[in-house]
Order: C-alpha cells, then sequence, then structure tokens
C-alpha cells in the first residue's frame, strides 16, 4: 500500500513538471532571444526567473497532491493541534527573501544596461504622428516618413475586393523602412508630434513610449541582418492598428549605400522640386500617390469621408471653394477637429500635388494647379500667421 501512495504522488509530480515543460517549450509559447544583446540578456533573465519559479511550482504542487492523498479523512488522518511555529514562519519568509534578492540582481543589471544610451555610434530620431512614424537619421542628414503600405491600407478598407489573405505581410509593412546597419550601437530618441504612440519591435527586446514634449531615450544593437517588424503598442487613436514598424538590419557597406542613395535623392528634391513647374499629369499622378498613402485612411480612397470626424472631399466646400483656405488648412490643420497639420510632415511638392489632385478629383472640377514653389514660399513663414492673403487665386488656370 506505501508503494502504492509513492507511485501515484510520483505520478502526479510527472504530471506537473510535463504540463509544465510542454506549455513553456513545446507548445512555442515561450519568449524569443531576440536579435540583439539587450535583447538576450532579457531572454535570460526571464530563463532564470521561469526556472526558479517553475521549481516553486512543482514543490508547492507536489507538496499539495502529497497532502491531499496521504493526509485526507478517509484514511483516519487528523490535523495536527497547534497554533504556530516560530521555526517554519523564520524559514517561509526567509528564503523567500533571498530567492527575491537573487533575481533581484540580474533584473537590475539588465535594467541599468537598458537605460544607459551612452557610447552611441549613431543617432536616430523616431517622431510618432497618427498614423504613421517620422525617421530623421540626425548623423547623415536623413529625414522621412513610414507609413502603413498601400496594399495593406487598400485591403483593410471595407468594399476594396482585395482580400487581407493575398497581401503580404499585411498590416506589418511600411511604404518607407528604418534601415540601420549590423553590429552598430544606435540610440534612438523618441517624441510624438500629438498624441502618446509606443514604438515596439520585439526582437529588439524593448519598447518605449514617444510622448509629446518629451524625449525618450533608448538603443540597440542588432547582430543579425534581416528584416523585423513591430507596431505601435499604444492606443492612439482610430488607426492604432495601422501604424507598423519594419527596421531592416543591413550589413555597414550595404547601409552605407543606402546613405547615398538617400542622400542624393533629398539633395535633388531640395534642389530641384520647389523651383520646377509642373504640369497637370505630374501634379495629379503624385498627388494621388501621396493622397493614398497620407490621406486615405481617414477621408476615403474615393474621398467619400467617414463621419462625423472625417468629411468627404467629393463636393467640399472647403475643397471646391477659396484655395487660400484650402491651403490653410492642409498646412495649419484645424483646431478642434481630426485634421492634423501637414506643413510639418510633408515636402512642399507634396503638398502642392496633394492640394492640385483633391481640387481636381472625386468629380471636383476646379481646374486650380499649385506649384511646389509657391508651398515652399508659404512653408518659410510663421505658418500661425495663416497663408490667406498671398495665396488668393493661386495657380488658377
Amino acid at each position: 500500500m506505501k508503494r502504492t501512495n509513492e507511485l501515484i504522488v510520483g505520478l502526479a509530480m510527472a504530471a506537473v513538471i510535463t504540463v509544465i515543460t510542454l506549455g513553456v517549450f513545446a507548445v512555442g509559447d515561450n519568449m524569443t532571444p531576440g536579435v540583439t544583446p539587450f535583447s538576450r540578456d532579457v531572454y535570460q533573465l526571464h530563463m532564470i526567473v521561469l526556472g526558479i519559479v517553475t521549481v516553486i511550482g512543482i514543490l508547492v504542487f507536489a507538496a499539495m497532491f502529497t497532502s491531499i492523498y496521504l493526509h485526507r479523512k478517509s484514511r483516519g488522518a487528523e490535523a495536527a493541534k497547534f497554533t504556530h511555529s516560530a521555526r517554519a514562519e523564520v524559514i517561509w519568509t526567509v528564503i523567500p527573501i533571498l530567492i527575491l534578492v537573487a533575481m533581484a540582481i540580474p533584473a537590475t543589471r539588465v535594467l541599468i544596461d537598458m537605460e544607459d544610451t551612452s557610447g552611441a555610434e549613431m543617432n536616430i530620431k523616431v517622431t510618432g504622428y497618427q498614423w504613421l512614424w517620422r525617421y530623421e537619421y540626425l548623423d547623415h542628414g536623413i529625414d522621412f516618413y513610414s507609413a502603413l503600405d498601400r496594399r495593406s491600407n487598400a485591403a483593410r478598407q471595407i468594399g476594396s475586393g482585395i482580400s487581407p489573405r493575398e497581401v503580404e505581410n499585411y498590416l506589418l509593412e511600411v511604404d518607407n523602412r528604418m534601415v540601420v546597419p549590423i553590429n552598430t550601437r544606435i540610440k534612438l530618441n523618441l517624441t510624438s508630434d500629438d498624441v502618446i504612440h509606443s514604438w515596439w519591435v520585439p526582437d529588439l527586446g524593448w519598447k518605449r513610449d514617444a510622448i509629446p514634449g518629451t524625449v525618450n531615450e533608448a538603443w540597440t544593437l542588432i547582430e543579425e541582418p534581416g528584416i523585423y517588424r513591430g507596431q505601435c503598442a499604444e492606443l492612439c487613436g482610430k488607426d492604432h492598428g495601422f501604424m507598423p514598424i519594419v527596421v531592416e538590419a543591413v550589413t555597414p557597406e550595404q547601409f552605407r549605400a543606402w546613405v547615398a542613395s538617400r542622400t542624393d535623392d533629398q539633395a535633388a528634391v531640395a534642389a530641384v522640386e520647389p523651383v520646377t513647374e509642373w504640369d497637370r499629369e505630374r501634379l495629379m499622378s503624385h498627388g494621388r500617390e501621396i493622397y493614398d498613402a497620407q490621406c486615405a485612411a481617414c477621408h476615403q480612397p474615393d474621398g467619400s469621408g467617414m463621419l462625423p470626424a472625417f468629411p468627404a472631399l467629393a463636393g467640399s466646400a472647403v475643397v471646391n471653394g477659396a484655395l487660400s483656405d484650402h491651403i490653410d488648412i492642409v498646412i495649419n490643420g484645424r483646431v478642434g477637429t481630426a485634421m492634423a497639420a501637414f506643413g510639418n510632415r510633408l515636402e512642399a511638392h507634396d503638398i502642392a500635388a496633394t492640394i492640385t489632385y483633391t481640387r481636381n478629383a472625386f468629380g471636383n472640377q476646379t481646374g486650380d494647379l499649385i506649384q511646389p514653389i509657391e508651398i515652399e514660399r508659404l512653408l518659410g513663414r510663421d505658418l500661425d500667421s495663416g497663408v490667406a492673403g498671398p495665396v488668393t487665386g493661386a495657380g488658377r488656370k
């Protein structure tokens, strides 16, 4: 009988160990090591703590099962009659304290490493907007926006006819990836231009809030080339679920080539676009691209809008009204509404083309063509002062 009891207790303990092991390792519900030294430190800390709590769990369940089976009333067991045991109370107080201290030492080291952004070889400023990201490479003079890619944006629209299953990396792809070199200590300065966002790429092992008026610092050092995807992890509004993050880690040689190509492109835009007169076809084509990437999420691809927050552009009194008022709203936004200010988000040629497109699409036929040089001149002023005077009737053809 004694052997039977021991066998039952042993089987119970084996069952508990098996369930815990399968849950952690076989099912795939465990954390992943990531691709940075810091993410691996977090993973190792997680495994240490997991090991400790697993052992504690096994001991507790083993004691519980043993007590339930061997000391049940049907076996004639009687509860011991005592009020307390000073020795037991000391033991079950001291041992947990020692365990917590043992876990706190490596955890503190990891937290200190997380906050130490010194020694950076590269600096990137990350700004969150509703609902896209802006990346400024402070050491290279590169500045661009990263938004949900067009295929995902089209597939998420009701009645688009595009199945999300047909879109690769649905809602996890962007039009412009954040490209970084491997084996480089990179400091990220995170902030926001409107509401609180949170920049999170699981493979990097951390996430940071992007808060208006505050700069939060973080760092990373990616050791393996690859593409790592994340999302905004802070509920930030209607399109919170549609502002993914894609980090592409490349070799230093590939990164230098990417920097050269981006620098050349931005220099060409800065030197040529403000003084170039665009024809109607070019304005409409580029305007549609910018509209689909920046405006369609709220005002819809067909300009029908989403009331009450986002009015229709088709037949809009603003779009078909005074050109100066339309430009003012696009550049400065409109207080008290969901309309954001795009004067600090988009280049002059992007704004000019988008306004031209919306005034000549969705059934609107104003005939207005707005040139980049006109917007460039307005953006050089204090935007808070408005744009009504100098642009009245601009671009009418």
